[in-house]
Formats: structure tokens, C-alpha cells, sequence
């Protein structure tokens, strides 16, 4: 082995040579640490920095993400022998680093001693360049060899801002995922898969907003504080193509405030420089990971994931004020399912909400999704996350011929604590019990639904129903004119006599507490075993109480499926929670067992 790749530190003071020397480097590994935060500093995933060797010369090296897998699976080992197959070579402040994109361990050396006596690189004297090298070309293309001068090309290109050339070599663009504060002089090929609204912060003295930015290697969000508002927010559009140019700052991404797989993200500067692309079609258009839905049962709360799904259900839009900001905010809630029998309710908010038009049985993937274990597993779709109705991809194509070929007629299961959702509706509700419903404060801050199974303990039978307008869609209650007419204010109409409507008010009951719920008169009907109002109030008026209490009687002790609304409601000067019964049915025991299956199954029992 009489050498091992670049010799006296081609690929740092002679590129174009390493490129058409070396094109594939062979280096040996002599040291490999993974790298701790320092003063206790945040790192989001691991680091690795490794020393790689030609025996004449050695070097720093950073593997990016996607080489991390050498060292997951201990094939990089110390003395190993390595090919470095796509690589960044850069110098900062007279200190040589290569951040390496591809690496594959030839196991054939094996791990020998340290070959030669490797002195560390000396830099030419010239002002630091970086360079992009592969070894079969990035992204698979033939390496072109790098400009004579490298400063001039970054002169070029701040001279043009806001341009629409696209003269940039190929040894001048950085993939995203080679990225880091490593990186000295760099230009990116990206395109916008989301840009965010102008926000305001210090009590309106300060503005930013946010962009995703996306190509073939990885992605990175990118931020734009006060004056770089006004300087790129109307260049930068969603979906378009465009080289960026440093200098521009690299930090630590802070992961509260972005949902991709990314440790670094970018901050505009002044003389950022940003162009758009004339070639639009070279890079990705959106990069997905999907989770499926029953597999979200194994994602961790607050988890950031990609889900795809048919639309089942889409709710009306309902706005909600927030307790922090006491901003009014939209929102809607829609019900996904896909071909494993799961589905999930995703809220969207804002103007994604308030102009969602996508038809029911539309297939639709999301990016930048929650994880909320709130009864179970929902999701709700990030500020900085996008949303795709419909889009030409596999996944979309596969879900959309499953469901066309068997998927409209099933029944589909909710990690709603794994509640039971109608093919018919799709609609799935957090089952909650009693003491969860009180304990949770449902119907405090906004209303919520909940799926609840109880027993009718007691009825009140003093005011069951109400005397109601028999004019279609009316039902408001008339008044005794006293003169044998019923009057309804509101049809300004009189009746003959009126037609009685439940209004009852139920005691149920189940394993952790008691609760009074609300019933009109479709559910009244149902807890009645079908007597309308006006049959009970019959009863009444013809003094058979012996009857009427039998048919009460017969009520109780009934164990039900109740949907309920918690909602806040004021009686005089005091507000408590309101508990309406919005539909019942009797208990389904097959699905209940299949339900009770799965959570013992979830809980590991």
C-alpha cells in the first residue's frame, strides 16, 4: 500500500488536482470521538469528529448525519481503512476540516497500526476557500473542475443581488446537509417548501419570519430578523428555487421552534446574498418521512412526524382564544385514515383552516405534525409545517387505490383510547371516564367532546319535556294563551295544541363517579325506549302515574354510549359546566372487547 489517497494536502492547496488525481481518497482512521456540548450547551443528536490519515498528512474531519451510520454499526474502528466518497473541504482560521457527506469502510485492511508519520496540513497563504468534492461528482455528475480564484465567483455573485442567473459551478454549491459552523464560504441550491407570516416581537419594534428550506441532500430553517424583512421576505416565495450565499450565520437549530431533522439552522445577514434559480426543476419539491397511523401509538409525546391519509371527515371551522396571548385563533379538526384500520384527528390552524377546501376522500399528507397524548394520539399541524392536498407521490397514489378498492366500506379504530370510528362518519372522540372528565376540566376553556359509557341511575321526572312550536325546523317553546291556543312568538303563529319535546336531565353513573347530563328530544327518545314526549305527557295529563313511572323505571339501569359537549355555560351569577348528551346508542360489545383487546395489548399486560 504505497499510497492511500492525497498527498501533502492536495485536497486543501490544490482541489482541482485532488479531483482528478484522487477522485475516490483510500485514508486511514486514527482517532474517532463523538463530541460533548460544551458548558453544558444543548446537542439535539450525535457528533462525530474523526482524524483520517494519507500517511503524509492528517486532518479533522466532521461526519455529517448521513455518515453516521459507519459508526452505528461499528464498522469505523481505529486503524481502519476508509474511501471517502463525497466530502467538504474547508479552512478556518488556518485550520483544516473536512466535513464528510459518504464513507465506506473497506474491511478487507482490517485495523493495522498507524501507517507513516502523518504531520498535520499546511495552508497556503491564500485567503480560505471551500470546495465541494465527490467521488463520482455530487448527486452522481462528473466533477467539474473548481474556479481558478474563488473570491472573484463570490464577488460575482454579491454583485448580482436578487438576480435570476444561474452561473454558479457545480464545486461552488454546498449541500444543505454538509452544513455547519465549520463552513466558511458557501452557496446553497434550495427550494421554499414553507415560509412563514411576519411576526412581531419587543411590543412591535421587532419583526422576523421563517423559511424551510429544501434539496436533494437535507433541510434547514432559515430566519430573517428586522431589516432582512424588508430585504428578502417578498424574494423568497414558497415553492420557487434559489441559490444563498454566505455570509450568512450557521447556529445550533432550537428544535422548540422547528420540526426538521436538523442540528443547525441559518440566520440572514445583510450581505446575505439570495438569487432566484432559473432552473426550478433540479431540486426536490417536498421531502416526506411518513409515520403511519397506527404506528403514531409508538411515538412519544410532542414527537414531530409526517403522516399521510383519506380525508374521512372535515369539522367547521371554530375559533379559540388563547390563554397565553388572548389572540383569537381558527382552527379545524380532520379525521385521516389509512390502510392499516387507524385512524387519527388532525387540527390545522389559521388561514390553513379558515380556506381548507380539500373534498372528503381526498388524499392529503401533512409535514410537521404533533404528537398529543391527550386521550390518546392526535395531531396538530405546525406553524412551520405544510400540508399537501392530493400530491403526486407513491404513498398518495397507493393509499388513494386501496381505498377505491376496499377501504371506503371499512371500520377504522382511533388512538382515542382506542375508541371505535363508523365507517359511515368517521368520527372518534377521547373516551373519558367521570373522574376524567371532571378532572380534566373539560368545557373550562373551550367546549370539548368526549365519548363517555354509563348507567342511568336516576331521571327527573318533574320537568321532562317542554311545550314546543309545531311548525317544521321551529321547536322554540309556545306559550298557554289561556284560551285553548299555544302561542309561538317566533312563527307568529298560533297552534291548536303544542308538541311536548324532551328536555331531561339524567344521572348516570360508572365505575369512578356520577354526573348530571342533558338530553333533548332525539337522545331523550332513545334513553325513553322510543315513547315520544308527547305520549309520556299523555300520560300525565290523563293522571296515569302508575304508567308513566313504569316507563321511567324502565329507563334506569340502562348502560349507554353517550357522545357528550362540556361546555362553560353562566346560570345567575355563577358559571359551572354543562354536559350535553349530543347522540346515544346502546353499548356495542364486540367492538368494546376489540377495544379493550387492543389497550391491554398497548399497556403490555
Amino acid at each position: 500500500m504505497t499510497a492511500l489517497g492525497c498527498s501533502n494536502g492536495a485536497i486543501f492547496n490544490d482541489p482541482d488536482r485532488a479531483a482528478s488525481q484522487f477522485p475516490v481518497p483510500v485514508l486511514q482512521c486514527l482517532q474517532i470521538k463523538m463530541l460533548e456540548a460544551k458548558d453544558g450547551g444543548p446537542i439535539t443528536s450525535d457528533r462525530y469528529r474523526v482524524v483520517l490519515s494519507d500517511m503524509n498528512n492528517y486532518v479533522q474531519c466532521m461526519l455529517a448525519t448521513q455518515a453516521h451510520h459507519v459508526v452505528h454499526s461499528g464498522l469505523l474502528q481505529r486503524g481502519c481503512i476508509v474511501r471517502m466518497r463525497q466530502y467538504q473541504a474547508t479552512s478556518i482560521k488556518n485550520k483544516n476540516v473536512l466535513i464528510i457527506l459518504d464513507l465506506e469502510v473497506i474491511p478487507s485492511f482490517g485495523t493495522p497500526d498507524k501507517i507513516g508519520e502523518p504531520t498535520a496540513v499546511e495552508v497556503r497563504a491564500t485567503e480560505p476557500r471551500s470546495t465541494t468534492i465527490g467521488g463520482a461528482g455530487f448527486y452522481g455528475a462528473k466533477s467539474e473542475p473548481a474556479p481558478e480564484s474563488k473570491p472573484q465567483v463570490q464577488q460575482q455573485l454579491t454583485s448580482r443581488p436578487g438576480g435570476g442567473s444561474d452561473k454558479h459551478g457545480a464545486s461552488t454549491i454546498y449541500p444543505i446537509e454538509a452544513l455547519s459552523p465549520y463552513a466558511h464560504k458557501w452557496t446553497i441550491k434550495a427550494r421554499v417548501t414553507q415560509k412563514s407570516d411576519i411576526k412581531m416581537w419587543q411590543k412591535g419594534n421587532g419583526k422576523l419570519f421563517n423559511v424551510n428550506l429544501l434539496d436533494e441532500s437535507g433541510e434547514i430553517r432559515a430566519t430573517a430578523f428586522t431589516d432582512q424583512v424588508d430585504q428578502f421576505y417578498d424574494l423568497l416565495q414558497e415553492g420557487s428555487v434559489y441559490y444563498i450565499s454566505s455570509p450568512c450565520r450557521v447556529n445550533l437549530a432550537k428544535k422548540q421552534f422547528s420540526n426538521l431533522p436538523n442540528d443547525y439552522e441559518l440566520t440572514f445577514e445583510r450581505d446575505t446574498v439570495i438569487e432566484k434559480a432559473e432552473d426550478q426543476s433540479s431540486v426536490p419539491q417536498v421531502r416526506f418521512n411518513f409515520c403511519n397511523i397506527q404506528d403514531l401509538a409508538n411515538v412519544e409525546k410532542d414527537a414531530i412526524v409526517d403522516v399521510i391519509g383519506v380525508l374521512k371527515e372535515v369539522q367547521e371551522v371554530s375559533r379559540i382564544t388563547s390563554k397565553t396571548t388572548h389572540k383569537d385563533y381558527d382552527k379545524r379538526e380532520l379525521t385521516l385514515v389509512d390502510d392499516t384500520g387507524y385512524s387519527v384527528r388532525v387540527t390545522i390552524w389559521g388561514k390553513t383552516a379558515s380556506e381548507f377546501d380539500a373534498g372528503l376522500e381526498s388524499i392529503v399528507a401533512f409535514k410537521g405534525t404533533r404528537v398529543s397524548d391527550f386521550g390518546g394520539r392526535s395531531l396538530s399541524l405546525l406553524s412551520s409545517g405544510t400540508m399537501a392536498i392530493d400530491p403526486d407521490i407513491p404513498e398518495a397514489h397507493r393509499l388513494k387505490g386501496w381505498y377505491d378498492a376496499s377501504g371506503r366500506s371499512n371500520a377504522f379504530h382511533s388512538h382515542n383510547n382506542l375508541s371505535s370510528v363508523g365507517a359511515a362518519t368517521g368520527r372518534a372522540d377521547d373516551t373519558k371516564t367521570i373522574q376524567q372528565a371532571k378532572e380534566e376540566r373539560l368545557g373550562f376553556d373551550q367546549q370539548d367532546y368526549f365519548a363517555l359509557k354509563a348507567t342511568i341511575v336516576h331521571i327527573r321526572q318533574e320537568t321532562f319535556a317542554y311545550p314546543a312550536c309545531r311548525t317544521e325546523q321551529c321547536n322554540k317553546k309556545v306559550t298557554d294563551m289561556g284560551d285553548g291556543t299555544w302561542r309561538c312568538e317566533k312563527c307568529d303563529l298560533s297552534h291548536d295544541r303544542p308538541q311536548y319535546r324532551y328536555v331531561m336531565s339524567v344521572n348516570v353513573n360508572d365505575h369512578t363517579g356520577q354526573l348530571w347530563l342533558s338530553c333533548f328530544d332525539d337522545t331523550g327518545r332513545i334513553i325513553m325506549g322510543g315513547k315520544t314526549a308527547d305520549e309520556l305527557m299523555e300520560m300525565r295529563e290523563q293522571g296515569d302515574d302508575v304508567r308513566l313511572a313504569a316507563e321511567f323505571e324502565a329507563a334506569n339501569c340502562k348502560k349507554l354510549s353517550f357522545r357528550c359537549r362540556a361546555k362553560l355555560d353562566t346560570y345567575g351569577d355563577q358559571q359551572r359546566v354543562r354536559y350535553q348528551v349530543m347522540s346515544v346508542a346502546p353499548l356495542d360489545y364486540k367492538a368494546e372487547a376489540h377495544r379493550l383487546a387492543e389497550l391491554i395489548k398497548q399497556m403490555s399486560v
